[in-house]
């Protein structure tokens, strides 16, 4: 049976006026509002009637590129770099030629808004779609991602995953280009076992983050290869990605085990906290403790002293992104691409005192 606008209204709990105006965009209406009735139409998978039906199977001009925080300069470059290969010739097929509008969704780090961008593009016929950074790790979502891109696919979009690990059932997305997080986390913990360290405290990235559980097994790969395990637990402490959580959980470490020697954070931008905490302690870096973080954004070699870190090469694989997404490029073999991580040495990292 088909749909009927009036079907999502009900299901709504709103009028069809207002399920309408939301999927026309043409009139302000309350983000809960527009929540649930992006969520019927999904429920429902309603089409819309009369001549846009019959584009439902067409693609727009409009591309999104949805990223987690694009104040944070990790999905800013990556965002940037992909909307420099949008626009100009496409594969040909028609689906994903021409000039293109990108538009930058950010999701503010929210499953639900991941989920409503995605219903929203779906409406607009998008010509592709590009997600950036770590998936979160629940299936129900995970689910409904994965649903939710097949749907697009199926309507000629094409899907590109960038810097986010490939999806278990991927027969939706052109490709999956994956950083190699846990061969990073690994390195950068080896080199600090390499100058003696065996005291290191962790600055973990939220736990519901494919990259936090990535970076973090890496870390404690290397701890169990030097045989230091046991402590793994409490020299380890979760939080946002921001500077903040990095002052706050390396004082919290400091706390726990004053002689920890060396503090890995889960990014650059925690690294600054992590630095920050501990000069606030009357500590040098890296003379009393070594710090490191990841990513290599583009404050970290300016950093005083620079940042040991891992670069992740977000600007390459933004642009790659953006030529997948638009079919100027020939997806990698399976789809699935890993993108190295390479370790940077740089001043913040030393042996510990008295080696």
């Amino acid at each position: 049976m088909t749909v009927t606008l009036a079907d999502v209204a009900a299901r709504a709990r709103v009028s069809p006026a207002t399920v309408s105006r939301v999927l026309n965009g043409n009139y302000p209406v309350a983000a809960s509002t527009r929540e649930r009735v992006l969520r019927a139409v999904d429920d429902l998978d309603y089409v819309l009637n009369g001549p846009a039906s019959s584009l439902a199977a067409a693609t727009s001009d409009l591309v999104g590129i949805l990223v987690n925080d694009i104040a944070d300069p990790f999905f800013g470059i990556m965002a940037g770099a992909a909307q420099t290969e949008i626009g100009g010739p496409g594969d040909g097929s028609g689906r994903a030629g021409g000039e293109k509008l990108a538009v930058v969704c950010n999701t503010g780090g929210s499953p639900e808004r991941e989920l409503t961008y995605l219903t929203l593009l779906q409406r607009q016929r998008a010509a592709a779609v590009v997600l950036t950074g770590g998936a979160v790790e629940d299936p129900a979502h995970q689910a409904a991602v994965s649903a939710k891109l097949t749907k697009l696919a199926d309507a000629g979009t094409r899907v590109v995953l960038c810097g986010r690990p490939p999806l278990p059932d991927g027969e939706a997305v052109v490709a999956a280009l994956a950083f190699d997080n846990r061969g990073g986390g690994r390195r950068l913990t080896e080199h600090l076992l390499s100058l003696g360290h065996r005291r290191i405290g962790y600055v973990a990235g939220p736990l519901e983050r494919t990259t936090t559980r990535h970076r973090l097994e890496g870390h404690r790969d290397a701890l169990r290869a030097a045989g230091l395990v046991g402590d793994e637990e409490r020299l380890t402490v979760h939080g946002p990605y921001d500077r903040r959580s990095g002052y706050d959980a390396t004082l919290e470490l400091l706390r726990r085990e004053p002689e920890v020697t060396a503090v890995v954070a889960a990014n650059d931008t925690v690294a600054l906290g992590a630095s920050a905490a501990i000069r606030d302690r009357g500590l040098r870096i890296p003379e009393d403790i070594s710090v490191a973080g990841f990513d290599d954004l583009p404050f970290s070699v300016d950093a005083v002293p620079a940042l040991t870190t891992v670069r992740l090469p977000l600007f390459e694989a933004g642009a790659r992104a953006g030529r997948l997404a638009m079919g100027k490029e020939t997806p990698p073999p399976g789809g699935i691409a890993t993108i190295a991580a390479e370790l940077m040495v740089r001043g913040s990292t030393a042996p510990p005192r008295g080696q």
